[in-house]
C-alpha cells in the first residue's frame, strides 16, 4: 500500500499532536488543575444560585402614585374617584352619590392599574416610542385639553419617549401627560430586571472575568516555566521543533482542558436561567445568543490571558509575581467597563474588549434593553440619570450590569467584530514576543 509523502504540514500536524497531548495528560494528573477547575465550578454555582433566589422571592408591587389610597375617608380610591370626576380630597363626593351608584373597587387594583405598552416607530434620527392612557384617568371629559396634553405633542395622553440622538445625546427623555402609566407592574419589571441584571452579572464577572482571568494564573504561569525548571523541556526540544511552536502547542494543551471546561459551565448557566426566569413559555430560548457570547468572550480573554501568563513565567522564574498585579488591573478595569462604559483606557486591557462582546450581544438579543431601563427609572419616579433616584426594584442592577459597547455609534454586532479582532492579534503578538523570549533561554 503506498504512503503519503511526509510533507511539512504532516511533520506540523504529528508535533502539535504530540505535545498538545502530553500537555492535557499532564494537566489532567495534577490535583492542582482539578482544585482551580473545582473553585471555578463552585464560584459559578454560588452566583446560580443567588440567582435562583432571587427568581424565588415576591416582589411587591407599589402604588407609586398614591391613587390607591383613600385620602379622604370615603371608601373610595383616589384613582376611582379620579375616573369618576369625584372629589378625592372631599368625603361629601364620592362615586357612590352618581346614578346609578358605584360600588367601591379594592385598593389592590389602583397599585398596579397601568403596566408599559408601547408602540415604537422610527424617527429622524431618534427613536420614539409612546405609551397611552389604560385606566383612563386622564382622558376625562372634566380634563382641559392643556391638562390631557401636558407634554405639547398634540396627542391627548400619552408618552413620548425619545433618544439617544445622534451627536446630541446618549439619553433617553421621557415626557408623560398627567396620568398616563404612572403605576407599571413592579413586580413584574423587577423579576425580569433582575433576572437580566443577573445574566449579564454571571457571563461578565462570573465567567469573562473570574474564571477568564483566574484559570489562566494558576494553569499558564507555569506552562513552560515549570518544564524549564524540571529538566522535562529538554525532552520536547530534542526532538526538531521550533521553541516558538512549542509555546503555540503547550497553549493549545491548556485550552484543551480549560474551554471544554467554560463550554459545560456555561451550558449549565443557561439551562438554569433559561428554566427559572420569568417567562410565558417553558424555557427563554431566546437568550442563548447571550450565552453563547459570553462562552465565546470568556474562550478569547483565557486564550489572551493564557499567552501573557505563560509569558510571564518564561520571562521570570516567579512569573505569578508579574501575573497578580496584572489580574488586579483587569479586575478595576472590568469594574470601570460597568460604571465607565466609555473610558478609553478600557481600550488597553483584555477584558474592556472581552466585554464589549458581551455587551454587544445583549443589545442584539434584547433590543429593548435602553427603553426597559428607562422605564424602570421613569416607573419609579427616577429621573433616569444615575443609581441614586427612586426607581423600580431590579433597574440599579441592571443599569450597572449593562453597557453600550465603548466603541462610539458602531454598531453592536460590528462592535463585537472588531473585539474579536483585537483580542486575536493580542494573543498573536504575545505568542510571538513569548517565543522570541523563549528561544533566548536556557533550560537548566
Amino acid at each position: 500500500m503506498a504512503t503519503k509523502p511526509d510533507t511539512i504540514f504532516r511533520a506540523l500536524d504529528r508535533k502539535a499532536a504530540a505535545v498538545t497531548e502530553f500537555t492535557m495528560r499532564q494537566y489532567r494528573t495534577k490535583i492542582s488543575t482539578w482544585v482551580v477547575l473545582i473553585v471555578g465550578f463552585m464560584v459559578i454555582s454560588l452566583l446560580l444560585l443567588f440567582y435562583v433566589d432571587g427568581m424565588q422571592k415576591d416582589y411587591e408591587s407599589i402604588d407609586n402614585d398614591g391613587d390607591s389610597e383613600d385620602w379622604d375617608g370615603d371608601g373610595y380610591p383616589t384613582g376611582q374617584e379620579r375616573l369618576y370626576g369625584t372629589d378625592p380630597s372631599s368625603s361629601d363626593s364620592h362615586p357612590g352619590l352618581l346614578v346609578p351608584p358605584v360600588e367601591p373597587d379594592p385598593p389592590e387594583k389602583w397599585i398596579d392599574e397601568d403596566d408599559f405598552d408601547w408602540d415604537s416607530t422610527p424617527g429622524s434620527g431618534q427613536t420614539i416610542s409612546v405609551g397611552y392612557d389604560d385606566d383612563g384617568d386622564c382622558d376625562r371629559d372634566d380634563r382641559t385639553d392643556s391638562q390631557k396634553d401636558s407634554n405639547d405633542n398634540n396627542v391627548p395622553c400619552d408618552i413620548i419617549l425619545e433618544g439617544p440622538q445622534e451627536g446630541l445625546n446618549d439619553d433617553f427623555t421621557v415626557e408623560a401627560d398627567n396620568f398616563v402609566d404612572e403605576d407599571p407592574d413592579d413586580a413584574a419589571y423587577a423579576k425580569e430586571a433582575i433576572h437580566r441584571a443577573s445574566v449579564l452579572a454571571i457571563g461578565k464577572l462570573g465567567f469573562v472575568f473570574i474564571i477568564g482571568i483566574f484559570v489562566p494564573l494558576f494553569l499558564a504561569t507555569g506552562l513552560i516555566r515549570d518544564e524549564m525548571s524540571s529538566g522535562t523541556m529538554h525532552y520536547m526540544l530534542s526532538k526538531p521543533i521550533a521553541r516558538t511552536e512549542v509555546f503555540l502547542y503547550r497553549i493549545l494543551g491548556y485550552l484543551g482542558i480549560v474551554w471544554p471546561y467554560l463550554a459545560i459551565l456555561v451550558f449549565i448557566s443557561a439551562m438554569v436561567t433559561g428554566l427559572a426566569g420569568p417567562s410565558d413559555s417553558f424555557f427563554r430560548f431566546s437568550e442563548f445568543g447571550i450565552w453563547l457570547s459570553v462562552l465565546f468572550a470568556a474562550m478569547l480573554a483565557t486564550l489572551v490571558y493564557g499567552m501573557l501568563f505563560c509569558f510571564f513565567g518564561v520571562l521570570w522564574r516567579y512569573g505569578i509575581i508579574l501575573a497578580i498585579p496584572f489580574a488586579a488591573w483587569e479586575l478595576g478595569m472590568a469594574l470601570l467597563s460597568m460604571g465607565v462604559p466609555e473610558a478609553s483606557i478600557l481600550k488597553f486591557s483584555v477584558i474592556g474588549w472581552a466585554l464589549t462582546i458581551v455587551d454587544s450581544a445583549a443589545m442584539l438579543v434584547w433590543p429593548d434593553l435602553d427603553l426597559f431601563i428607562q422605564m424602570g427609572w421613569w416607573g419609579g419616579g427616577g429621573d433616569g440619570t444615575g443609581l441614586f433616584g427612586s426607581s423600580i426594584e431590579g433597574t440599579a442592577p441592571l443599569t450597572y450590569f449593562s453597557s453600550k459597547p465603548s466603541l462610539g455609534s458602531i454598531g453592536p454586532f460590528v462592535s463585537m467584530l472588531i473585539a474579536t479582532s483585537v483580542l486575536l492579534v493580542q494573543a498573536a503578538v504575545l505568542w510571538l514576543i513569548g517565543g522570541i523570549l523563549f528561544k533566548g533561554k536556557e533550560i537548566e
